[in-house]
């Protein structure tokens, strides 16, 4: 096994450094209000040091949504290893609530808007692309399996569904609850699992 040198333990250390900072404060901004120096300020580092490493705004973004893109594709690979989570319908409440739980510890950048400078900067990106259709096609799949077994509505399009759920994952209605200090995120999260797989209608 080849073994790696301090100095890329340290190289590898700060780029997730800079990534979770970035994760933070597109969370918190958006693309928009972000700067390169908030982040490097989140970090401790000089913008000079920043840009050894992401050579701007838009490759910082990239790498904060292709990182999430990631963790949400290997929690979906455990989910599918999970003997608790049997049905496709429980192991996609169990992304959705894995989501939300993100959200809510400010993990999750707000996802780009139509006409945002990140989403056309997102679209050249290939590694991001190329990860947001393996998501999508893994979802996919058990949102067609599940509308097949007759636990998803089989009268909706499967890309509503899986539109429905990505929408989950960055809904405002989260932190505006989080805000008003009335429920605990765990209360939060049951409430908007209820409302996006029961319902409102009684």
């Amino acid at each position: 096994m080849t073994r790696v040198s301090f100095k890329a333990q340290m190289l590898r250390a700060r780029e997730e450094a800079i990534v979770a900072a970035v994760n933070r404060l597109l969370a918190e901004k958006g693309f928009d209000a972000m700067t390169v120096d908030a982040v490097a300020a989140d970090v401790g580092i000089a913008k000079a040091s920043l840009y050894k490493h992401f050579s701007s705004k838009e490759a910082l973004a990239g790498a904060a949504m292709i990182g999430v893109l990631e963790r949400a594709i290997a929690q979906v690979e455990r989910l599918e290893q999970d003997a608790s989570h049997a049905t496709e319908l429980d192991r996609l409440k169990a992304l959705t609530r894995w989501t939300m739980q993100v959200q809510l510890a400010g993990e999750m950048p707000s996802l780009p808007a139509q006409n945002s400078a990140l989403r056309a900067a997102l679209i050249g990106n290939k590694t991001y692309l190329d990860r947001l259709m393996r998501l999508s096609d893994l979802l996919g799949a058990w949102i067609v399996a599940g509308q097949q077994a007759g636990r998803l509505d089989a009268g909706l399009p499967p890309e509503v569904v899986l539109y429905t759920l990505f929408a989950r994952a960055c809904d405002p209605v989260l932190s505006l609850l989080k805000a008003g200090g009335n429920h605990g995120d765990e209360q939060i999260i049951e409430m908007l699992m209820r409302t996006c797989f029961t319902g409102l209608a009684r």
